[in-house]
């Protein structure tokens, strides 16, 4: 699976009858997924990035992310070009609490997700796993190893959020384009492998004349 070149002036060719996809990228606020957009999108990302005001400091926490003075308060949006087939469509959602309505609408028509995690705060992706999981959405864990730095094995991460076996966890570096391709590709083949797993039990459900 080839991601192609990610300059805007050598873009890849795109069939007329090239088939699209969205891809929903989660987490809780700081994780990191405006920069994931942004690492991987072939194009100038659209961002909706404000600065971090007085007026939030009793609202957002920023422990553990003191470094952060904006915010995106409605998505992130980035295109990948797979090859002359197939396109796919990146939205990264809000993170503070206040903004999740938004998500409703963001995953609507979504193929599936990347639940992005910060290892060092948890408990901020629970709701990201939670809404997915309640909405029957195929995602995968992306573990953001700040500085490269993993502080958590992916068994750890699993118990800690209560991930399916089957669900993949990836340890990543959100800055990363090969690292970030490489997330996204393993959505990909989770969705297609869930997908042929469905195919086969609807067949299989089928009486046989």
């Amino acid at each position: 699976m080839n991601f192609g070149n990610t300059s805007t002036l050598d873009a890849p060719r795109i069939s007329s009858t090239a088939t699209s996809a969205k891809i929903v990228v989660a987490g809780g606020f700081g994780v990191g997924k405006t920069t994931l957009v942004g690492s991987v999108s072939e194009i100038t990302p659209l961002t909706t990035e404000a600065i971090m005001t007085a007026a939030s400091v009793d609202v957002d926490d920023v422990s553990g992310i003191g470094g952060k003075t904006t915010t995106t308060v409605a998505m992130d949006f980035g295109r990948i070009t797979i090859d002359e087939e197939l396109i796919l469509y990146l939205f990264g959602t809000p993170g503070q609490t206040r903004f999740w309505f938004m998500w409703d609408e963001l995953v609507r028509g979504a193929i599936g997700a990347v639940v992005l995690v910060d290892p060092r705060r948890l408990a901020d992706c629970f709701s990201a796993v939670d809404f997915f999981e309640q909405h029957g959405v195929p995602y995968v864990v992306g573990m953001n190893c700040f500085d490269g730095m993993q502080s958590n094995t992916i068994r750890e991460i699993r118990e800690a959020l209560s991930i399916r076996p089957d669900v993949p966890i990836m340890a990543c570096d959100a800055r990363r384009r090969e690292s970030t391709k490489n997330l996204l590709i393993a959505l990909v083949e989770y969705v297609l492998r869930m997908r042929g797993t469905a195919a086969l039990a609807s067949r299989l459900a089928v009486p046989q004349t």
